[in-house]
């Protein structure tokens, strides 16, 4: 992972590992291997593991302990209710913070911070 997908991690892991475990309990070399599927490789154990505690420490997650067909046991993270409450409210600022980011980057943000429409933004640039 390059640094500057590193940084930008930082912010946005915790709400990643709260919808995957939306779907259910699961551990934390799963976990890391999901984030890969999805497109964010190499996530280190000295992210994740961080963040799965600040998660629990916050009331987010409980853990479990359960015993591995290959090996130790394995402690699965869970979400509590105040874990689906958090993630909603963080899906909600995703949504307007990528509205946000997308009129930036793609031009269409006027300099009032009001998004136009695209033939606007266009002409605003010639």
């Amino acid at each position: 992972m390059d640094s500057s997908t590193s940084r930008l991690l930082r912010g946005f892991l915790e709400p990643c590992l709260l919808a995957l475990l939306e779907s259910g309990a699961d551990y934390g070399l799963s976990l890391t291997r999901r984030l890969d599927a999805a497109g964010l490789e190499n996530v280190p154990g000295g992210s994740l593991y961080p963040a799965l505690t600040r998660l629990e420490r916050r009331g987010l997650l409980a853990t479990t302990t359960r015993p591995s067909d290959s090996g130790p046991t394995r402690k699965y993270y869970e979400l509590t209710d105040a874990g689906r409450n958090e993630l909603a409210a963080r899906r909600a600022e995703w949504c307007a913070f990528r509205s946000a980011v997308s009129a930036i980057l793609e031009g269409e943000a006027s300099p009032h911070g009001r998004a136009l429409p695209a033939h606007t933004a266009a002409e605003a640039h010639s």
